[in-house]
């Protein structure tokens, strides 16, 4: 038995494909295959139930992938050790973002980040929050950055920045021509929201309803970027994390984006591991370069002009 076939058994009972358990192996499948029914021998248990609609996992298959995942995790805990005594800001760290920041946060601090840890590879991962905790815990993932907070005493926080929420409107909606609203003047609207599993969609909800808003239930968003295209669609009004606002804004766009003035609402961004982790020295340096660029990128300007 070797971790190779333990890593075979976990792809099976999380993909139960054989083709997708394979490829996410990178094997073809025939050698997937035969090296699980190598461990099936060596146990004298059979694993896998095989036929040719579905992949069925035994009960004594889901107990050994169980254990398999411990394993595997303690494995790369070993690594991780003899790592951290050679030099704790070089190698890999497989890191999880979730979509709402991702696609804007990474411009901002990838270029600081080669610049400071020029020996550390990140490898990154965008996936909703439910399936980047369940990553983070079974060690899939090192850290990952998420709204906070999380109810999850399994898990370190570190807190990154707080982004302020910014007002998107349609050129022709009454509220376009503001210079910058309060909360109160939410009050009464209907909002147009992402779809369930984003963390953004609570952050947005506690909003409207400590406003007095509403939530438009006709059609909820898949992402940061339909919620702009539905709103430039004259279809609603919508909130939107300051780093998804453009810097200068087009004056072809059908959008309008107005800052909060007074209790300005907001969400809290930070950085998340286990407990266990041998890299916490490695999260807390990044952390800090992190907290110092977006200090920085939030005194910057936005160009609320059209350009």
């Amino acid at each position: 038995m070797n971790l190779r076939e333990l890593e075979y058994l976990v792809a099976i009972d999380e993909e139960r494909h054989f083709n997708r358990a394979a490829q996410r192996c990178f094997v073809s499948q025939p050698t997937l295959s035969g090296q699980l029914k190598k461990l099936e021998q060596q146990l004298g248990v059979q694993l896998v139930e095989r036929n040719t609609r579905q992949v069925v996992m035994t009960d004594v298959g889901h107990a050994v992938a169980a254990q398999a995942r411990r394993v595997l995790m303690e494995a790369k805990a070993v690594k991780e050790i003899a790592a951290s005594f050679h030099d704790p800001l070089s190698g890999a760290l497989q890191v999880g973002l979730i979509p709402t920041v991702a696609p804007y946060l990474l411009p901002v601090i990838m270029p600081t980040l080669r610049e400071h840890f020029a020996n550390l590879k990140l490898w990154l991962h965008e996936q909703q929050t439910k399936v980047l905790l369940e990553k983070l815990r079974h060690a899939e993932l090192d850290m990952m950055i998420q709204a906070l907070p999380i109810e999850n005493h399994e898990f370190v926080e570190i807190d990154l920045y707080r982004e302020p929420f910014w007002l998107l409107v349609h050129c022709d909606h009454e509220l376009a021509q503001r210079s910058s609203i309060t909360v109160d003047d939410l009050e009464g609207r209907d909002m147009l929201l992402l779809e369930e599993g984003h963390c953004l969609r609570e952050h947005t909800l506690d909003v409207c309803f400590k406003a007095g808003a509403r939530e438009d239930n006709q059609f909820h968003a898949t992402s940061l970027e339909t919620l702009r295209h539905m709103v430039g669609e004259g279809m609603g009004l919508s909130l939107l994390p300051e780093l998804a606002v453009p810097k200068v804004l087009n004056q072809d766009e059908n959008i309008r984006y107005i800052p909060f003035s007074g209790t300005v609402p907001i969400r809290r961004i930070g950085m998340l591991y286990r407990k266990e982790s041998y890299r916490a020295k490695t999260f807390e340096s990044l952390a800090e370069v992190i907290r110092q660029r977006m200090a920085e990128h939030f005194k910057e300007p936005l160009n609320r002009e059209l350009g």
